[in-house]
């Protein structure tokens, strides 16, 4: 029997359709479904609609079953729809008509409402940890390196001296912004939406506050229409922020696919870390990066997607909200994965010294050049002509060092400001 059932049958075709592939993705939100129900059978519990022994029961049989979830027993059989059926089926057999009970003032709109913020407010909390990571390891190898210099680009035409320190450094301080919007979206699911039902509220003398403080939540999402609106809302947010953390890991991963090619020749990267050509024996490809950009480029797709999904719908539940999990849930792992993959590479990232050495890399300091001659007295615009005449008849001479000063310049990276800012942040 599924929840909703009521002794008429539904056509195999129609079920295998609308459940799609729900069971396999709600394995993920297992642990937080029985979470939610622990928290509700204390509140029924509070309120008289079950008995202490009752309560109890539940709770013990849902700890045994967030056991089994940790330990990888848990299954979702083809019998079932998702897993608010299984789980109210397992309670039922272990307990009786207490497990029929479970359901009592409450809809599975709210339950993976619930399910969903749990899991979310996880999600959000375990990519911070990977994004300070990474953002460490850069603050470290940008330190290492504040001194070597680095060709810096505008059109992917030579520009302006820069180093490996800002160019790690630059990376890691973006990472604050990614943690900015992590918070934002950690703000947004942090909200409690048990109680909503299916969207407008129960007739029980439920008590809201109660589970809330026992789920953890910040605060409770209030209007019970406001909570059911949250799904895709909840979604797309933390969507947007994970796609402000691929936009990072994409850019950096093209710039050392670009740095690694010999026509740049800017780093290199050890033997474990490169693949092979299966007919060019010279070949040491950056595959690892190719891929991270590859998949991160997909996650940037993720927002997009969910809008799509949910524009236009109107208030109430419409179950084109089940298909949220299909982009979003493996999403996450791809992104945990390319954090993951990119902290455990960019350890091993071998910059090269001596990069200017090469002539093609004199007119980097034509502006240090012309803003010498600005300090001397000569009007900007009159030094811009002076050393455009010079380029032009060959009499450049390239100072080949810089005296950068000010914060956030070559020579005065703010190191430590960045990491306070990150704390600060974080």
């Amino acid at each position: 029997m599924k929840l909703w059932e009521k002794g008429i049958p539904t056509d195999k075709q129609i079920e295998q359709f609308t459940v799609g592939n729900d069971r396999e993705l709600d394995l993920v939100l297992a642990k937080y479904d029985a979470l939610g129900s622990i928290a509700h059978a204390k509140m029924l519990g509070n309120i008289g609609l079950l008995t202490t022994t009752e309560t109890d029961s539940l709770v013990f049989a849902l700890n045994e079953i967030i056991a089994d979830v940790e330990k990888g027993n848990f299954v979702i059989e083809d019998t079932f729809e998702d897993v608010h059926s299984k789980i109210e089926y397992m309670l039922t057999v272990k307990l009786g008509d207490a497990g029929k009970k479970i359901h009592t003032a409450r809809s599975r709109n709210d339950q993976v409402l619930v399910d969903v913020n749990l899991y979310l407010k996880d999600v959000v909390k375990e990519l911070k940890e990977q994004v300070k990571t990474l953002f460490d390891l850069l603050m470290e190898s940008a330190e290492k390196h504040q001194n070597v210099l680095l060709p810096g680009y505008t059109h992917l035409q030579i520009a302006m001296p820069s180093s490996f320190g800002m160019w790690f450094s630059a990376y890691a301080e973006t990472l604050i912004d990614d943690i900015t919007m992590l918070n934002a979206a950690l703000k947004v699911v942090d909200q409690n939406p048990l109680g909503s039902a299916a969207g407008y509220g129960s007739s029980f003398p439920i008590d809201r506050t109660f589970t809330t403080k026992e789920l953890g939540f910040e605060t409770l999402k209030f209007n019970s229409v406001a909570a059911q609106m949250s799904r895709g809302k909840s979604e797309k947010t933390l969507a947007f922020a994970m796609s402000s953390v691929a936009a990072t890991l994409a850019k950096f991963s093209m710039d050392v696919c670009l740095y690694m090619s010999q026509n740049f020749d800017f780093i290199t990267l050890p033997a474990h870390l490169t693949t092979g050509s299966s007919i060019m024996p010279h070949k040491k490809n950056p595959d690892v990066f190719e891929l991270i950009r590859g998949k991160c480029n997909k996650i940037q797709a993720l927002p997009y997607e969910i809008t799509l999904i949910t524009n236009n719908l109107p208030s109430g539940y419409h179950r084109d909200l089940q298909l949220l999990k299909e982009g979003l849930f493996p999403a996450i792992q791809n992104l945990k994965a390319c954090l993951d993959i990119s902290i455990f590479s960019i350890k091993d990232i071998k910059v090269k010294d001596n990069i200017l050495n090469d002539p093609k890399y004199n007119y980097l300091f034509t502006v240090d050049t012309l803003n010498e001659m600005v300090v001397a007295g000569m009007p900007f615009r009159d030094a811009y002509k002076a050393v455009a005449e010079q380029l032009e008849n060959g009499t450049f001479e390239s100072p080949k060092q810089t005296k950068h000063t000010h914060e956030g310049s070559i020579n005065n990276l703010c190191l430590n400001e960045i990491k306070k800012k990150m704390n600060a942040s974080y």
